[in-house]
């Protein structure tokens, strides 16, 4: 469990290096035991009022790619700053617009591998998926179950979350 004085030392940091003009709002941090991702909040595309939806959303994909290519140097240096003072690997992504229609990217992130123990029903769960084509392997399965209950159960576990960060607060205020 990452503790609340890790995850506030880390996102101080982030926030006196990261170059003002990359972002239009406070970058968005979080971590894990594995990884640190930095998600910027770049200026949003201008176009015409009347702009459709999909000229706006291929306009900002490309304010995207654009701000990728273009800060490479730069984040590869932060990155390995950061990696070396907090053990952890940094990805980078990136949002622009606002609301239900923004574009929301993520670049060279962890797909760290994570073994489990399955008894035949949970295994049959998996393999309806794959012979439904939904997924490729038992491992893709498990992975969009993960990203189904992250979708349908996001303010259960955003408060499991808040309470276990209150537990690890109390233990690291605890005798060494």
């Amino acid at each position: 469990m990452i503790t609340h004085e890790a995850r506030e030392r880390v996102a101080g940091w982030f926030a006196g290096r990261l170059p003002a003009e990359w972002q239009a709002a406070p970058a968005d941090i979080t971590i894990d035991r594995e990884e640190i991702t930095v998600r910027l909040t770049i200026s949003d595309v201008e176009l015409p009022e009347d702009a459709s939806a999909v000229t706006r959303a291929e306009a900002r994909a490309g304010r995207a790619k654009a701000f990728r290519e273009e800060t490479r140097g730069k984040r590869m240096e932060i990155a390995r700053e950061a990696e070396h003072r907090f053990d952890a690997k940094v990805s980078w992504g990136v949002t622009v617009g606002a609301g239900d229609d923004q574009h929301r990217e993520l670049w060279t992130h962890v797909a760290a591998p994570v073994m489990t123990r399955l008894r035949q029903p949970q295994r049959l769960v998996l393999d309806t998926l794959v012979d439904a084509g939904v997924a490729r392997s038992r491992s893709e399965a498990l992975a969009w179950c993960v990203r189904l209950v992250g979708q349908h159960e996001e303010d259960w576990l955003a408060e499991l979350s808040e309470a276990m960060q209150s537990v690890a607060d109390v233990r690291s205020k605890g005798p060494a």
